[in-house]
């Protein structure tokens, strides 16, 4: 019975961590969602923009508040213009003809 509570005596758990330390940190996902934002302009646009916005905003730490990495704003904004692009190329694509103008 003497055993318990020691461990969380000696390695007390830091207050500021709650989660696991073992994903991608902020900077690797505004590069991925920047390379997705780019990349979707060419192809799979409705795929990439969303997957861009995502990894985005992960990036940022989910918040607009604070001081935000600059590959992780150019990747929302840029996957935001890329799925409005490839929504209205799909709605274009719904009317009669071809789609284009």
């Amino acid at each position: 019975m003497a055993g318990f509570g020691n461990g969380t005596r000696r390695h007390p758990r830091s207050r500021g961590r709650t989660w696991s330390r073992t994903g991608p940190d902020s900077a690797t996902l505004g590069i991925i969602g920047l390379v997705c934002a780019v990349a979707g302009f060419f192809a799979l646009g409705i795929v990439l923009g969303p997957a861009a916005i995502v990894c985005g905003w992960l990036a940022m730490g989910r918040s607009w508040a604070g001081p935000r990495p600059v590959p992780a704003l150019v990747a929302v904004v840029l996957g935001a213009i890329d799925t409005l692009l490839a929504l209205a190329w799909l709605a274009g694509a719904g009317m009669t003809g071809n789609g284009l103008l």
